[in-house]
């Protein structure tokens, strides 16, 4: 496994991210421009899909082992509340300590 700052747990099978073309995804898209190139690298056998359509409210879910799945809203976060969000549950945190912060 990788080390740093997007290294996924070993038990994360996919990352996925929804979020739409407007203004309520605005910090979703800033975060994924800047961060998506890190986790990729970092993560390169764990699928990273963006999954971009009108209406739809920004949300990162996270698939595990044994088809167990956890899921964020991203919704009125900062890009740092999005970078805290995400970093919890790729590593296989609670999401409710991310939200909490």
């Amino acid at each position: 496994m990788s080390t740093g700052k997007y290294a996924f747990s070993q038990a994360l099978r996919e990352v996925r991210f929804l979020f739409c073309q407007g203004e309520a995804s605005a910090a979703t898209r800033t975060f994924l421009t800047r961060s998506y190139p890190t986790m990729k690298k970092n993560n390169p056998n764990t699928p990273i899909l963006l999954r971009e359509a009108a209406g739809t409210l920004p949300k990162v879910y996270a698939r595990y082992e044994f088809g167990r799945e956890k899921s964020q809203s991203l919704e009125g976060l900062t890009d740092k509340q999005i970078e805290d969000t995400v970093t919890s549950l790729v590593k296989g945190d609670s999401p409710a300590a991310a939200a909490s912060s």
